[in-house]
């Protein structure tokens, strides 16, 4: 049995054209019937932005998956119906809880019960990690016990992550861009590697998420001509845990002799996800020194701190990208060369990185009335 790429460039050309000709679509219709998120103090946005863009990208991942399935490009997968129902049902109860949020506000123990559901459902479906690996110390079997726990715990920490970091254009669809393509270039490699099965849906999952960010982004990036909203922020986030589960709980067998725990492939997400998790971690820290609730407007994200250190809107963006290219690279070019001393370069590359973000703006006063708009209600 051999997995094409041709079957994973259709299902990408599917879900990314899907999502670039549907995303229009809902823009007007949600301008049509004033769904749109006016300026105001906590969004300062110049104009009206409609924030339904995550329909588009549901109606894409459907695209996706038919288009998968329909192909027969990957057949094992499907063969396994529950796993791939479980895939479907998940997101999009997580999805579902997004889009309300968008349209009515949700409190935040309700949209917090509405992500634990969707977790649930996936483990439910047999959407799971069975082990869980720990840098230097092995690999823990988990039992019956755990595993829902820790289902919903990444789910949420997942979907978290993704929609905490959603605060520039195109920000947040970039980011999962690369992470996305990332895991699907790392999973295809354990697959020919024979590290996971061709059962093991994580590749076309990652190939849905990456198609989803391309289709959206031309309509996303600054000046953003709708925002994708926690609907399709969420959905993202969900994919990702789906995917990061799939590659690393399903396996003991060690892909690489590399040293780096990072080939550990359940923290891989630490690593390729790096902005995101930091941002929500921070986040997190903030809120519980100032007695805050998660649900509460934070204007102290990565993205905010560089705009107002001086960034324009599209340098922020790029240092972000940029950061979770070179952390991914720290992934795939030891994947794929088996080269334990790609980190010089790579490491380089992220220390220029670093002094450009933190000491660059200082050659220009920063603005803080500087035009960013807190899109997608990240919070």
């Amino acid at each position: 049995m051999v997995l094409r790429w041709t079957s994973i460039a259709l299902v990408l050309a599917v879900t990314a054209g899907v999502t670039a000709v549907l995303t229009p679509l809902v823009r007007w219709a949600a301008v049509r019937r004033g769904l749109v998120v006016v300026p105001d103090e906590g969004h300062v946005h110049e104009r009206p932005v409609p924030q339904l863009g995550g329909i588009a990208m549901f109606l894409g991942f459907l695209a996706g998956l038919g288009a998968a399935w329909v192909s027969g490009g990957f057949p094992a997968v499907f063969a396994a119906r529950l796993t791939v129902l479980g895939i479907l049902a998940g997101p999009a109860v997580i999805w579902a809880v997004g889009t309300v949020d968008d349209l009515v506000e949700v409190s935040a123990p309700a949209k917090t019960a509405g992500i634990v559901l969707g977790g649930s459902v996936l483990y439910w479906f047999g959407v799971s990690m069975d082990y869980f690996r720990i840098p230097f110390a092995g690999t823990i079997v988990l039992s019956a016990d755990w595993k829902p726990l820790l289902v919903v715990l990444w789910v949420f920490a997942m979907t978290t992550a993704v929609n905490l970091i959603d605060g520039l254009d195109g920000l947040a669809a970039g980011i999962v861009a690369i992470a996305s393509g990332s895991f699907l270039l790392y999973g295809h490699k354990l697959l020919t590697a024979g590290v996971i099965g061709f059962d093991n849906p994580s590749i076309l999952v990652a190939a849905i998420a990456l198609g989803l960010c391309i289709g959206f982004l031309p309509w996303n990036v600054h000046p953003a001509r709708i925002f994708m909203g926690d609907g399709g922020a969420l959905l993202l986030g969900s994919l990702m845990a789906v995917s990061t589960m799939l590659v690393g709980g399903r396996t003991t067998e060690p892909f690489s002799g590399q040293t780096y725990f990072f080939f550990a492939p359940l923290f891989i997400p630490l690593f390729i996800l790096g902005v995101p998790i930091i941002d929500t971690v921070f986040a997190i820290v903030r809120r519980t020194r100032s007695r805050s609730g998660l649900a509460n407007r934070d204007v102290d994200h990565l993205h905010n701190r560089l705009i107002r250190m001086g960034h324009g809107y599209w340098p922020s963006v790029l240092i972000l990208w940029g950061w979770t290219l070179v952390l991914s690279a720290f992934v795939l070019y030891p994947a794929y060369t088996g080269k334990g001393n790609g980190w010089v370069p790579i490491l380089l590359a992220a220390l220029g990185l670093a002094l450009y973000t933190w000491f660059r703006p200082s050659a220009r006063k920063a603005d803080p009335e500087c035009d960013f708009a807190d899109a997608d209600n990240a919070t």
